[in-house]
């Protein structure tokens, strides 16, 4: 194809409300025009965690502005579809609906997911496949990505994401949301060896995780201090900290590692490993993992800080990728709290009525 595609991108699958405005062609590949994101931590800091409810009615609030801060020009409309908190996809799926209609411009529906997964196309225009880990704060997945709509998982939280652990270790401790960033800081005071907390499922073949139960052993490494002493001492704090986060990070390293395993059998010829989602931010996380790719003779990849957190410009770029697959969408598009990347694998968490959470 040689038309120049310019793609609007909405993203309202958690608690960023989104657009950005990104176009591509053949000569001079990928280009984010515009990117606005209106966080909404101020919303949400009182209750140490994101409140679906009120997430759902700032969107609502925000995302025409959002959009009109973004639309310097745009000749197709696309949007999240999901996954994620429904209120706020649906408040995206309708706004790009509406777009759509009173235009007659297509509409094409992405995943969130895909996304985060196709981000480094975007940035480093990397060949297909290379393998994906998608660390973030509802998300962790290791997929191989060998097109913009194949995508092979090859394992994943069983519970908690790591990002969500981040959050709950944060008002364990009496940290401001969001977590990730709070805890980092307060880890680089302190001693990462002063407790000794699991390294779960490290002990199992495969790449799955789990996390929820290393959430649990700082709870109790926290009530013992206080049990001893009456409180937390500031020190206390940080090395509960810093011992959390090498643990997240040691797991993160060993399970990368057997990722890589399995994606090197292929025999790509530029191999990959591309980190994506708002625990790609970490620095510790980010160094182990830079190692484990030297260590396999592995292009390491990571996109800016401000590509890693939720973003419409991710959104816009794999609308573009799909588009130019034959994707389109119309009138029956829905919004989709679940919608697994890897249909063919084994759900990991949240089968039943509403199908497979990831």
């Amino acid at each position: 194809m040689g038309e120049t595609l310019t793609f609007l991108g909405i993203e309202s699958s958690c608690d960023d409300t989104a657009a950005a405005v990104v176009r591509y062609s053949e000569m001079s590949g990928p280009e984010i025009l515009s990117s606005v994101v209106e966080g909404q931590t101020s919303l949400h800091a009182a209750y140490g965690g994101v409140v679906p409810e009120i997430a759902a009615r700032a969107h609502a609030e925000r995302l025409d502005t959002c959009v009109m801060q973004a639309l310097t020009a745009a000749n197709l409309r696309l949007v999240t579809a999901g996954p994620g908190l429904i209120g706020g996809v649906l408040s995206g799926v309708m706004l790009a609906k509406g777009l759509s209609a009173s235009t007659g411009l297509p509409l094409v529906g992405v995943n969130h997911l895909a996304g985060h997964a196709l981000t480094p196309r975007l940035t480093d225009q990397v060949a297909f496949p290379f393998l994906m880990l998608l660390v973030s704060g509802g998300h962790c997945q290791f997929l191989i990505v060998l097109g913009p709509d194949q995508f092979q998982r090859l394992g994943g939280t069983i519970d908690d994401a790591p990002g969500e652990a981040f959050d709950k270790t944060a008002k364990l401790l009496g940290l401001p949301q969001p977590g990730g960033p709070a805890v980092q800081a307060e880890a680089q005071l302190g001693n990462d060896r002063r407790f000794g907390f699991p390294r779960p499922l490290l002990d199992r073949p495969g790449c799955d995780m789990s996390f929820s139960g290393l959430k649990t052993a700082v709870l109790r490494a926290r009530d013992a201090l206080i049990a001893e002493k009456g409180g937390l001492t500031v020190q206390d704090r940080r090395d509960l900290c810093a011992s959390f986060q090498l643990a997240v990070a040691d797991v993160l390293a060993e399970k990368t590692r057997r990722a890589m395993a399995v994606y090197l059998g292929l025999k790509p010829p530029e191999p990959v490993f591309a980190v994506a989602g708002g625990v790609a931010a970490n620095q510790l996380v980010r160094t182990k993992l830079q190692i484990v790719s030297s260590e396999n003779a592995c292009a390491f990849m990571a996109p800016p800080l401000h590509l890693c957190t939720d973003n419409a410009a991710m959104i816009a770029w794999a609308g573009i990728e799909r588009y130019r697959g034959g994707a389109r969408d119309d009138g029956t598009l829905v919004a989709r709290p679940r919608w697994p990347l890897d249909s063919s694998a084994a759900p990991l968490i949240g089968s039943g009525k509403k199908g497979a959470k990831a």
